[in-house]
């Protein structure tokens, strides 16, 4: 790993954070831990971590409390880890600014990949224009040229169908929730209108999905939001 990545652990829970600092240790990266909303925004602001892994359920306040904190100068990915299981809770956490929700107990390969792909979204964009293209084993997307081709024939989107696309292909691997999507493609005044999204990612999946009953790459978290997967 070049220029090792700094990860911040936030848990109030003594052998999951022994078991990360162990595990992401192994693995090259450097890691700081809190245990406490107060000294995880203390921690963040002297450390300057590339990536947060946040327990909700803190001793001081509710991790979404140090999501907002943390969103009030930094863009850093935050990646919430809780054994909170209603999708409300979750919603709460990517509207407060969280970048991914892994629930407990989680598998350390999965949690891994997660945060690879939390930092990797957080590099700055290159300008290699091949950055802009990206690729499933169906069907490609160019984000500049704004051009789909489904086995090397161009796919026709609508407008709001490409938007929709654009938002998910650009946060791809990241839970993207409802709010953010309905207010990213139709506008700020939008919000509960689900069954918008529903519809129009029945069309995508239609248009783009090898068997769209069954989808591999528009992924649903029911009642929370979608996902793309390449």
């Amino acid at each position: 790993m070049t220029g090792a990545t700094r990860v911040l652990v936030v848990d109030d829970e003594p052998q999951i954070v022994r078991a990360l600092v162990i595990n992401l240790r192994a693995r090259g990266y450097e890691v700081d831990a809190a245990h406490d909303g107060a000294s995880a925004l203390e921690l963040a602001a002297a450390r300057h971590p590339d990536v947060v892994l946040l327990d909700l359920g803190l001793p001081d306040m509710d991790g979404t409390t140090v999501i907002r904190g943390l969103r009030g100068w930094t863009k850093i990915p935050v990646i919430v880890l809780s054994a909170r299981h209603a999708s409300d809770e979750k919603v709460e956490a990517l509207d407060a600014g969280a970048d991914d929700y892994v629930t407990k107990p989680f598998g350390m390969d999965e949690l891994l990949a997660r945060l690879r792909a939390a930092v990797r979204r957080a590099a700055p964009v290159g300008t290699d224009p091949d950055e802009a293209v990206v690729s499933t084993e169906s069907f490609t997307v160019d984000l500049v040229a704004k051009r789909v081709q489904r086995e090397g024939a161009d796919v026709r989107l609508t407008p709001t169908e490409w938007h929709l696309l654009e938002v998910l292909v650009r946060n791809a691997g990241r839970l993207v929730s409802q709010k953010q999507l309905l207010q990213e493609v139709w506008g700020p005044a939008y919000g509960t209108e689900t069954n918008y999204l529903r519809v129009y990612m029945a069309q995508l999946r239609r248009k783009l999905e090898v068997d769209p009953a069954h989808p591999r790459h528009f992924i649903t978290e029911p009642g929370m939001g979608y996902r793309f997967e390449q």
